[in-house]
């Protein structure tokens, strides 16, 4: 576990984060601030995860809250053929994300924002994913089950369509997450009391 100078804040409403850097041995709040998660049409889709975390990271410049302390904000994006999956609108949504995928090599996308004293730092992780050929029952089964609302692509590398559906990674599992612990860790070493 890092002992850190300052006061770690995980900007994140997301579970899985929650859950990743409990793992990881570090001691934080939780804090989130509204964002409208919207970029440029015109952004190429290999920036957009680390240009999102950058904007959530920015919530927290100018609130009237001490400067010591570390933000650490994060964002993921799925994409398949260089256009964004975004996290669905409805069931026939996700299952039309799902349904693409199938069979399918895409890319996922982690960015890291981390704003400290020393001033705003951010990089992405990148993990490519072979999916499996799904079923239309095993879609159907997912989507009711785990209801993929929240989960940017439609899935969870950790939930069921994870479990039978990835047949290969190239890269870090915990960045299809949405955390590239490994890389947070390492960033979060500079900050060692």
């Amino acid at each position: 576990m890092l002992a850190l100078r300052y006061p770690l804040i995980l900007a994140s409403g997301s579970p899985r984060r929650k859950q990743l850097m409990t793992d990881a041995g570090f001691l934080f709040t939780i804090e989130t601030r509204p964002t409208d998660e919207l970029f440029p049409d015109t952004m190429p889709a290999d920036e957009v995860a680390e240009y999102l975390a950058r904007q959530k990271a920015e919530q927290f410049l100018n609130d009237g809250q001490p400067s010591e302390r570390i933000v650490l904000c994060a964002d993921t994006v799925v994409i398949l053929d260089n256009q964004i999956l975004n996290k669905p609108q409805d069931e026939a949504d996700a299952r039309r994300m799902l349904q693409a995928l199938s069979g399918q090599t895409h890319r996922v996308r982690t960015g890291v924002a981390i704003l400290s004293p020393t001033g705003l730092h951010s990089f992405t992780d990148e993990t490519v994913v072979q999916f499996a050929t799904l079923t239309n029952e095993e879609i159907t089964y997912y989507i009711r089950e785990c209801k993929p609302f929240d989960k940017a692509g439609s899935y969870g590398a950790q939930d069921f369509i994870g479990l039978v559906g990835i047949e290969r990674l190239e890269g870090s599992f915990y960045t299809v997450m949405g955390l590239p612990t490994h890389r947070v860790y390492q960033a979060l070493k500079a900050y060692v009391r």
